[in-house]
């Protein structure tokens, strides 16, 4: 059992470092052929490691004040450690020591274009004495605009119903998890 769990590790880990290259080689793909007449904007990379270095790290490559993309960030990262006393009991299967393994990708996307949603997405694979696959995307627009909802949730019924998902339920998660209550307003299009 514990190989097979370390092999999913492996094979995630790995799958999320290639994610990540293909979306930032496909974002840079947009930026670069939109402006071959003007100065072409690259994805710049940083690397970051956790306190305690044997817990891991991750990479984050930013492209900002593109002619296209304003700024856009894409991450990944692969991490361990124990989870605190107080919040093992929110996260299954960290009830007892707290230990945890995770690995993921996040991508924010800010477009030139205010008339164009900020996106937001992320997923990511977790192991405590459980092991599940999370994540998530939203859009936020600037502006408020009834089309641009009603096509953006056609798009994710679509998405939901190829992979035998319930849409509804999922809708309503969200629109609990992306309500701000301090503004007494949802995040992103609802």
């Amino acid at each position: 059992m514990k190989q097979l769990i370390e092999k999913k590790k492996k094979l995630t880990s790995d799958w999320f470092r290639y994610l990540q290259n293909k979306i930032i080689d496909e974002f840079q793909l947009i930026e670069t052929e939109i402006n071959k007449k003007s100065k072409i904007k690259y994805f710049v990379k940083s690397k970051w490691k956790k306190d305690n270095k044997k817990e891991g790290g991750g990479s984050s490559y930013l492209l900002s004040g593109g002619n296209i993309f304003d700024k856009v960030g894409v991450n990944q990262s692969t991490v361990s450690g124990q989870f605190k006393k107080a919040f093992r009991s929110k996260i299954l299967g960290a009830e007892k020591n707290g230990k945890y393994w995770a690995t993921g990708i996040s991508v924010v996307a800010h477009m030139k274009n205010p008339k164009i949603p900020a996106l937001h997405f992320n997923t990511r694979f977790i192991v405590t004495s459980k092991e599940w696959f999370g994540g998530g995307m939203d859009a936020t627009p600037s502006f408020d605009d009834k089309k641009e909802r009603i096509l953006f949730h056609q798009k994710l019924k679509t998405v939901c119903k190829l992979n035998n998902k319930d849409y509804n339920m999922y809708k309503k998660w969200c629109d609990t998890y992306f309500y701000l209550p301090h503004r007494k307003e949802p995040r992103g299009i609802c």
